[in-house]
């Protein structure tokens, strides 16, 4: 059974790294399946048609996260 994935990345926010393969670590807004853009972090291959395994976040969860990471020393 073979499943389309529809995604639309509405913005790029940034990236993180490339790698070897040169797929980028990427922060992007994205749309999966027409729902409302959260923000997402995933490596993506250079034509954004393969994607890696991510993590996608509420605005509510991108505000806790960031207030953990202000609370480190990096």
């Amino acid at each position: 059974m073979t499943t389309d994935l529809k995604f639309e990345i509405v913005k790029n926010l940034g990236i993180l790294s490339t790698s070897n393969r040169g797929w980028n670590k990427e922060l992007n807004l994205v749309s999966w399946s027409g729902r409302e853009a959260r923000m997402d972090l995933r490596e993506w291959s250079p034509e954004h048609d393969r994607m890696g395994k991510g993590v996608t976040l509420t605005n509510e969860e991108v505000a806790e996260l960031k207030k953990v990471l202000n609370g480190l020393d990096i």
